[in-house]
Protein backbone atom coordinates (compact mmCIF):
# COMPACT_ATOMS: atom_id res chain seq x y z
CA UNK A 1 0.00 0.00 0.00
CA UNK A 2 1.26 3.45 -0.90
CA UNK A 3 1.69 6.05 1.81
CA UNK A 4 0.62 9.47 0.57
CA UNK A 5 0.72 12.82 2.38
CA UNK A 6 -1.96 15.18 1.04
CA UNK A 7 -1.82 18.85 2.01
CA UNK A 8 -4.77 21.19 1.41
CA UNK A 9 -4.39 24.96 1.66
CA UNK A 10 -6.75 27.62 2.93
CA UNK A 11 -8.67 28.02 -0.33
CA UNK A 12 -9.26 24.26 -0.42
CA UNK A 13 -10.88 24.26 3.06
CA UNK A 14 -12.41 27.75 2.92
CA UNK A 15 -15.83 26.65 4.20
CA UNK A 16 -17.88 23.60 5.15
CA UNK A 17 -18.75 22.79 1.52
CA UNK A 18 -15.07 22.88 0.53
CA UNK A 19 -14.15 20.66 3.46
CA UNK A 20 -16.85 18.19 2.42
CA UNK A 21 -15.46 18.05 -1.14
CA UNK A 22 -11.92 17.50 0.13
CA UNK A 23 -13.19 14.74 2.42
CA UNK A 24 -14.83 13.03 -0.57
CA UNK A 25 -11.55 13.20 -2.50
CA UNK A 26 -9.63 11.75 0.46
CA UNK A 27 -12.25 9.04 1.03
CA UNK A 28 -11.97 7.85 -2.58
CA UNK A 29 -8.18 7.58 -2.31
CA UNK A 30 -8.44 5.77 1.02
CA UNK A 31 -10.94 3.27 -0.31
CA UNK A 32 -8.62 2.69 -3.28
CA UNK A 33 -6.01 1.41 -0.84
CA UNK A 34 -3.82 4.41 0.00
CA UNK A 35 -2.47 5.00 3.50
CA UNK A 36 -3.17 8.70 3.90
CA UNK A 37 -1.97 11.54 6.08
CA UNK A 38 -3.87 14.78 5.46
CA UNK A 39 -2.25 18.08 6.41
CA UNK A 40 -4.53 21.12 6.58
CA UNK A 41 -4.14 24.87 6.70
CA UNK A 42 -6.63 27.15 8.42
CA UNK A 43 -9.67 28.27 6.44
CA UNK A 44 -8.84 30.88 3.81
CA UNK A 45 -8.44 34.30 5.45
CA UNK A 46 -8.62 32.90 9.01
CA UNK A 47 -4.96 33.55 9.87
CA UNK A 48 -5.29 37.17 8.72
CA UNK A 49 -8.48 37.52 10.77
CA UNK A 50 -6.71 36.23 13.87
CA UNK A 51 -3.77 38.58 13.28
CA UNK A 52 -6.13 41.54 12.97
CA UNK A 53 -7.88 40.45 16.15
CA UNK A 54 -4.58 40.28 18.01
CA UNK A 55 -3.51 43.72 16.82
CA UNK A 56 -6.84 45.20 17.84
CA UNK A 57 -5.91 44.26 21.41
CA UNK A 58 -2.17 45.00 21.28
CA UNK A 59 -0.12 46.77 18.61
CA UNK A 60 2.82 44.36 18.89
CA UNK A 61 1.61 41.10 20.47
CA UNK A 62 4.23 38.85 22.03
CA UNK A 63 5.37 35.97 19.86
CA UNK A 64 4.37 33.24 22.30
CA UNK A 65 0.80 34.45 22.72
CA UNK A 66 0.45 35.12 19.01
CA UNK A 67 1.43 31.53 18.22
CA UNK A 68 -1.10 30.20 20.74
CA UNK A 69 -3.76 32.24 18.95
CA UNK A 70 -2.74 31.47 15.35
CA UNK A 71 -2.50 27.72 15.96
CA UNK A 72 -6.25 27.57 16.62
CA UNK A 73 -7.06 28.10 12.92
CA UNK A 74 -5.81 24.67 11.89
CA UNK A 75 -7.50 22.98 14.85
CA UNK A 76 -10.86 24.00 13.41
CA UNK A 77 -10.19 22.49 9.99
CA UNK A 78 -8.68 19.20 11.19
CA UNK A 79 -11.63 18.49 13.50
CA UNK A 80 -14.19 19.33 10.81
CA UNK A 81 -12.31 17.19 8.29
CA UNK A 82 -12.41 14.18 10.61
CA UNK A 83 -16.14 14.67 11.14
CA UNK A 84 -16.69 14.83 7.37
CA UNK A 85 -14.62 11.68 6.78
CA UNK A 86 -16.41 9.76 9.53
CA UNK A 87 -19.73 10.73 7.92
CA UNK A 88 -18.45 9.12 4.71
CA UNK A 89 -17.58 5.89 6.53
CA UNK A 90 -13.83 6.55 6.76
CA UNK A 91 -12.19 6.23 10.15
CA UNK A 92 -10.10 9.34 10.86
CA UNK A 93 -8.25 10.94 13.76
CA UNK A 94 -6.99 14.50 14.14
CA UNK A 95 -3.63 15.57 15.56
CA UNK A 96 -2.25 18.95 16.50
CA UNK A 97 1.47 19.57 16.20
CA UNK A 98 1.82 19.03 19.94
CA UNK A 99 -0.08 15.73 19.89
CA UNK A 100 2.25 14.27 17.28
CA UNK A 101 5.24 16.02 18.80
CA UNK A 102 6.48 18.06 15.88
CA UNK A 103 9.51 19.44 17.71
CA UNK A 104 10.74 22.89 16.67
CA UNK A 105 13.14 25.52 17.90
CA UNK A 106 11.76 28.40 19.98
CA UNK A 107 11.66 31.08 17.25
CA UNK A 108 8.03 32.11 17.66
CA UNK A 109 6.15 32.94 14.44
CA UNK A 110 8.94 31.46 12.28
CA UNK A 111 10.03 28.26 14.01
CA UNK A 112 12.02 25.53 12.25
CA UNK A 113 11.33 21.81 12.59
CA UNK A 114 13.98 19.85 14.50
CA UNK A 115 12.38 16.40 14.77
CA UNK A 116 9.06 14.56 14.39
CA UNK A 117 7.87 11.59 16.43
CA UNK A 118 6.15 9.37 13.85
CA UNK A 119 4.94 6.71 16.30
CA UNK A 120 1.33 7.91 16.66
CA UNK A 121 0.98 8.51 12.92
CA UNK A 122 2.24 5.03 12.08
CA UNK A 123 -0.12 3.47 14.63
CA UNK A 124 -3.08 5.31 13.10
CA UNK A 125 -2.10 4.27 9.58
CA UNK A 126 -1.64 0.65 10.66
CA UNK A 127 -5.16 0.78 12.13
CA UNK A 128 -6.50 1.84 8.73
CA UNK A 129 -7.29 5.39 9.80
CA UNK A 130 -6.72 8.62 7.93
CA UNK A 131 -4.47 10.80 10.09
CA UNK A 132 -5.45 14.48 9.81
CA UNK A 133 -2.68 16.80 10.98
CA UNK A 134 -2.69 20.52 11.72
CA UNK A 135 -0.12 22.19 9.50
CA UNK A 136 1.91 25.27 10.37
CA UNK A 137 2.50 24.38 14.03
CA UNK A 138 4.65 22.47 16.48
CA UNK A 139 6.05 22.69 20.00
CA UNK A 140 9.49 23.53 21.33
CA UNK A 141 11.50 21.61 23.93
CA UNK A 142 9.51 23.35 26.69
CA UNK A 143 6.19 22.27 25.11
CA UNK A 144 5.40 25.85 24.10
CA UNK A 145 3.26 26.13 20.97
CA UNK A 146 5.15 27.48 17.94
CA UNK A 147 4.20 28.29 14.35
CA UNK A 148 6.30 27.91 11.22
CA UNK A 149 5.52 31.18 9.44
CA UNK A 150 3.56 31.91 6.28
CA UNK A 151 3.15 28.81 4.11
CA UNK A 152 4.27 26.61 6.99
CA UNK A 153 1.68 23.92 6.27
CA UNK A 154 3.64 23.03 3.11
CA UNK A 155 6.70 22.50 5.29
CA UNK A 156 4.72 20.35 7.73
CA UNK A 157 3.49 18.14 4.89
CA UNK A 158 6.93 17.63 3.34
CA UNK A 159 8.53 16.97 6.74
CA UNK A 160 5.91 14.34 7.54
CA UNK A 161 6.42 12.74 4.13
CA UNK A 162 10.16 12.61 4.82
CA UNK A 163 9.93 10.92 8.24
CA UNK A 164 7.23 8.50 7.06
CA UNK A 165 9.19 7.74 3.87
CA UNK A 166 5.98 8.41 1.96
CA UNK A 167 5.68 7.50 -1.70
CA UNK A 168 4.57 11.04 -2.54
CA UNK A 169 3.69 14.37 -0.95
CA UNK A 170 0.82 16.03 -2.78
CA UNK A 171 0.21 19.76 -2.34
CA UNK A 172 -3.37 20.62 -3.32
CA UNK A 173 -4.04 24.27 -4.05
CA UNK A 174 -6.20 26.53 -6.23
CA UNK A 175 -4.01 26.04 -9.32
CA UNK A 176 -3.41 22.79 -11.18
CA UNK A 177 0.37 22.90 -11.17
CA UNK A 178 3.43 25.07 -11.71
CA UNK A 179 3.25 27.29 -14.79
CA UNK A 180 5.90 28.81 -17.02
CA UNK A 181 4.72 32.17 -15.66
CA UNK A 182 1.67 33.74 -14.03
CA UNK A 183 -1.28 32.78 -16.29
CA UNK A 184 -3.24 35.78 -15.00
CA UNK A 185 -0.73 38.02 -16.79
CA UNK A 186 0.18 35.73 -19.68
CA UNK A 187 -2.85 33.59 -20.64
CA UNK A 188 -0.64 31.48 -22.93
CA UNK A 189 1.40 30.25 -19.96
CA UNK A 190 1.91 26.50 -19.97
CA UNK A 191 1.66 24.07 -17.08
CA UNK A 192 4.95 22.28 -16.51
CA UNK A 193 4.53 18.49 -16.12
CA UNK A 194 7.88 18.31 -14.28
CA UNK A 195 10.36 20.74 -12.73
CA UNK A 196 13.55 20.19 -10.75
CA UNK A 197 13.99 20.99 -7.06
CA UNK A 198 16.58 23.62 -8.01
CA UNK A 199 14.26 25.35 -10.47
CA UNK A 200 11.33 25.26 -8.03
CA UNK A 201 13.51 26.74 -5.29
CA UNK A 202 14.55 29.59 -7.55
CA UNK A 203 11.02 30.18 -8.81
CA UNK A 204 9.59 30.16 -5.28
CA UNK A 205 12.24 32.60 -4.04
CA UNK A 206 11.74 34.86 -7.07
CA UNK A 207 8.00 35.40 -6.72
CA UNK A 208 6.17 32.20 -7.70
CA UNK A 209 3.62 31.67 -4.90
CA UNK A 210 2.75 28.03 -5.55
CA UNK A 211 5.05 26.48 -2.93
CA UNK A 212 6.78 27.70 0.21
CA UNK A 213 10.57 27.87 -0.14
CA UNK A 214 11.36 25.90 3.01
CA UNK A 215 9.08 23.08 1.87
CA UNK A 216 11.01 22.74 -1.40
CA UNK A 217 14.32 22.83 0.50
CA UNK A 218 13.06 20.05 2.75
CA UNK A 219 11.88 17.99 -0.22
CA UNK A 220 15.22 18.39 -1.96
CA UNK A 221 17.25 17.52 1.14
CA UNK A 222 15.28 14.35 1.90
CA UNK A 223 14.43 13.42 -1.71
CA UNK A 224 10.67 13.67 -1.17
CA UNK A 225 8.66 13.15 -4.32
CA UNK A 226 6.56 16.36 -4.41
CA UNK A 227 3.54 17.06 -6.61
CA UNK A 228 1.39 20.21 -6.99
CA UNK A 229 -2.26 19.50 -7.80
CA UNK A 230 -5.58 21.32 -7.95
CA UNK A 231 -8.22 20.81 -5.29
CA UNK A 232 -10.92 21.72 -7.77
CA UNK A 233 -10.11 19.75 -10.93
CA UNK A 234 -8.59 16.41 -11.80
CA UNK A 235 -5.16 16.16 -13.40
CA UNK A 236 -1.57 15.06 -12.93
CA UNK A 237 -0.32 18.49 -11.83
CA UNK A 238 3.40 19.20 -11.68
CA UNK A 239 5.99 16.81 -10.26
CA UNK A 240 8.98 18.37 -8.48
CA UNK A 241 11.89 15.94 -8.56
CA UNK A 242 15.60 15.57 -9.22
CA UNK A 243 17.17 16.63 -12.51
CA UNK A 244 18.08 13.00 -13.22
CA UNK A 245 14.41 11.99 -13.21
CA UNK A 246 13.44 14.46 -15.95
CA UNK A 247 13.89 12.98 -19.40
CA UNK A 248 14.06 16.17 -21.48
CA UNK A 249 14.94 19.42 -19.78
CA UNK A 250 14.06 22.76 -21.38
CA UNK A 251 16.66 25.55 -21.47
CA UNK A 252 14.29 27.92 -19.68
CA UNK A 253 11.50 26.50 -17.53
CA UNK A 254 9.85 29.67 -16.33
CA UNK A 255 9.74 33.44 -15.98
CA UNK A 256 8.83 34.97 -12.62
CA UNK A 257 7.77 38.41 -11.45
CA UNK A 258 8.30 39.71 -7.92
CA UNK A 259 6.44 42.92 -7.06
CA UNK A 260 7.50 42.87 -3.39
CA UNK A 261 10.95 44.39 -3.81
CA UNK A 262 12.30 47.88 -3.10
CA UNK A 263 15.68 49.36 -3.99
CA UNK A 264 17.94 51.31 -1.63
CA UNK A 265 21.22 53.06 -2.44
CA UNK A 266 23.99 54.50 -0.29
CA UNK A 267 25.69 57.09 -2.51
CA UNK A 268 29.28 58.26 -2.31
CA UNK A 269 30.67 55.83 0.24
CA UNK A 270 34.50 55.72 0.67
CA UNK A 271 35.82 52.76 -1.33
CA UNK A 272 37.71 50.88 1.38
CA UNK A 273 37.66 47.40 2.97
CA UNK A 274 34.85 46.81 5.43
CA UNK A 275 32.36 49.26 3.96
CA UNK A 276 29.97 46.58 2.71
CA UNK A 277 29.90 44.97 6.14
CA UNK A 278 29.36 48.33 7.81
CA UNK A 279 26.32 48.93 5.60
CA UNK A 280 24.77 45.46 5.59
CA UNK A 281 25.60 44.50 9.19
CA UNK A 282 23.02 46.79 10.85
CA UNK A 283 20.45 45.76 8.23
CA UNK A 284 21.01 42.08 9.02
CA UNK A 285 20.88 42.83 12.76
CA UNK A 286 17.34 44.15 12.18
CA UNK A 287 16.44 40.75 10.66
CA UNK A 288 16.00 42.29 7.21
CA UNK A 289 16.84 40.04 4.26
CA UNK A 290 18.92 41.58 1.48
CA UNK A 291 18.52 40.32 -2.06
CA UNK A 292 20.37 41.73 -5.08
CA UNK A 293 23.55 43.74 -4.43
CA UNK A 294 25.49 46.01 -6.82
CA UNK A 295 28.57 48.09 -5.97
CA UNK A 296 29.85 50.70 -8.44
CA UNK A 297 33.22 52.40 -7.94
CA UNK A 298 33.77 55.94 -9.26
CA UNK A 299 36.96 57.69 -10.39
CA UNK A 300 37.00 59.90 -7.27
CA UNK A 301 37.58 56.93 -4.99
CA UNK A 302 33.96 56.72 -3.79
CA UNK A 303 31.45 53.96 -4.43
CA UNK A 304 27.67 53.62 -4.68
CA UNK A 305 26.26 50.63 -2.82
CA UNK A 306 22.84 49.46 -4.06
CA UNK A 307 20.70 46.54 -2.91
CA UNK A 308 17.09 45.37 -2.71
CA UNK A 309 14.90 44.42 0.25
CA UNK A 310 11.29 43.42 0.71
CA UNK A 311 8.96 46.42 0.38
CA UNK A 312 7.66 45.82 3.88
CA UNK A 313 11.18 46.50 5.17
CA UNK A 314 11.80 49.58 2.98
CA UNK A 315 11.10 52.33 5.52
CA UNK A 316 13.03 50.76 8.39
CA UNK A 317 15.95 50.00 6.03
CA UNK A 318 16.15 53.67 4.97
CA UNK A 319 16.09 54.73 8.61
CA UNK A 320 18.94 52.35 9.48
CA UNK A 321 21.00 53.41 6.46
CA UNK A 322 20.65 57.11 7.21
CA UNK A 323 22.14 56.49 10.63
CA UNK A 324 24.91 54.35 9.13
CA UNK A 325 25.61 56.90 6.37
CA UNK A 326 26.64 59.58 8.87
CA UNK A 327 29.35 57.37 10.29
CA UNK A 328 30.60 56.48 6.80
CA UNK A 329 30.54 60.05 5.50
CA UNK A 330 28.27 58.96 2.64
CA UNK A 331 26.86 61.70 0.40
CA UNK A 332 23.27 60.48 0.34
CA UNK A 333 20.81 57.62 0.96
CA UNK A 334 18.11 57.05 -1.65
CA UNK A 335 15.29 54.59 -2.14
CA UNK A 336 12.78 53.48 -4.75
CA UNK A 337 9.65 51.44 -4.10
CA UNK A 338 8.58 51.50 -7.73
CA UNK A 339 10.67 48.61 -9.00
CA UNK A 340 10.04 44.93 -9.74
CA UNK A 341 12.26 41.92 -10.25
CA UNK A 342 11.86 39.71 -13.33
CA UNK A 343 13.77 36.43 -13.57
CA UNK A 344 14.27 33.59 -16.00
CA UNK A 345 14.95 30.13 -14.52
CA UNK A 346 16.17 26.88 -16.06
CA UNK A 347 18.75 24.19 -15.32
CA UNK A 348 19.28 24.01 -19.09
CA UNK A 349 21.14 27.32 -18.86
CA UNK A 350 24.16 25.38 -17.60
CA UNK A 351 24.78 23.94 -21.04
CA UNK A 352 23.55 26.76 -23.27
CA UNK A 353 25.52 29.94 -23.95
CA UNK A 354 24.04 33.29 -24.93
CA UNK A 355 20.94 33.20 -22.75
CA UNK A 356 21.75 36.51 -21.02
CA UNK A 357 22.45 38.40 -24.25
CA UNK A 358 19.23 37.04 -25.76
CA UNK A 359 17.32 38.21 -22.69
CA UNK A 360 18.83 41.70 -22.79
CA UNK A 361 18.25 42.11 -26.52
CA UNK A 362 14.58 41.20 -26.16
CA UNK A 363 14.11 43.77 -23.38
CA UNK A 364 16.04 46.41 -25.30
CA UNK A 365 13.74 45.96 -28.28
CA UNK A 366 10.87 46.99 -25.99
CA UNK A 367 12.85 49.96 -24.60
CA UNK A 368 12.93 48.42 -21.13
CA UNK A 369 15.86 49.78 -19.14
CA UNK A 370 17.61 47.37 -16.74
CA UNK A 371 18.52 48.85 -13.34
CA UNK A 372 20.22 45.84 -11.71
CA UNK A 373 21.34 42.37 -12.78
CA UNK A 374 21.99 39.24 -10.72
CA UNK A 375 22.89 35.78 -11.98
CA UNK A 376 23.37 32.24 -10.73
CA UNK A 377 24.04 28.98 -12.51
CA UNK A 378 20.36 28.47 -13.36
CA UNK A 379 18.79 31.94 -13.20
CA UNK A 380 19.15 35.54 -14.35
CA UNK A 381 17.29 38.26 -12.45
CA UNK A 382 16.87 41.90 -13.40
CA UNK A 383 15.35 44.91 -11.69
CA UNK A 384 13.26 47.26 -13.85
CA UNK A 385 10.81 50.09 -13.28
CA UNK A 386 7.48 48.62 -12.16
CA UNK A 387 5.67 50.19 -15.14
CA UNK A 388 7.46 47.59 -17.31
CA UNK A 389 6.55 44.60 -15.11
CA UNK A 390 3.90 42.94 -17.26
CA UNK A 391 5.49 43.97 -20.57
CA UNK A 392 8.82 42.56 -19.42
CA UNK A 393 7.23 39.32 -18.29
CA UNK A 394 5.32 38.83 -21.56
CA UNK A 395 8.39 39.75 -23.63
CA UNK A 396 10.63 37.15 -22.00
CA UNK A 397 7.94 34.48 -21.98
CA UNK A 398 7.57 34.99 -25.73
CA UNK A 399 11.31 35.28 -26.40
CA UNK A 400 12.02 31.88 -24.86
CA UNK A 401 8.97 30.28 -26.51
CA UNK A 402 7.31 29.11 -23.30
CA UNK A 403 3.72 29.55 -24.50
CA UNK A 404 1.15 26.82 -24.96
CA UNK A 405 1.58 24.95 -28.27
CA UNK A 406 -0.92 25.94 -30.94
CA UNK A 407 -3.15 22.86 -31.05
CA UNK A 408 -4.49 23.75 -34.49
CA UNK A 409 -0.99 23.30 -35.89
CA UNK A 410 -0.32 19.96 -34.23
Amino acid sequence: MKTIVKKFGGSSVANADCIQKVAEKVALAHKAGERIVVVLSAMGGETDRLLDLARSVEDHPRGRELDVLLSTGEQVTISLMCMALEALGVSAISYTGAQIKILTDSAYNKARIIDIDKKRLNESLEDGKVAVVAGFQGVDSENQITTLGRGGSDTTAVALAAVLEADECQIFTDVNGVYTTDPRIVPEARRLPEVTYEEMLEMASLGAKVLQIRAVEFASKYDVRLRVLSSFEEGTGTLITTEENIMEQAVISGVTLNRDEAQVMVVGVPDRPGVAGAILGPVADANIEVDMIVQNSAADGATDFTFTVNREDFDITLKILREVAEGLSARDVRGDRNIVKISIVGVGMRSHAGIASRMFRALSAENINILMISTSEIKISIVVDQKYSELGLRTLHSEFELAQPNLTEV
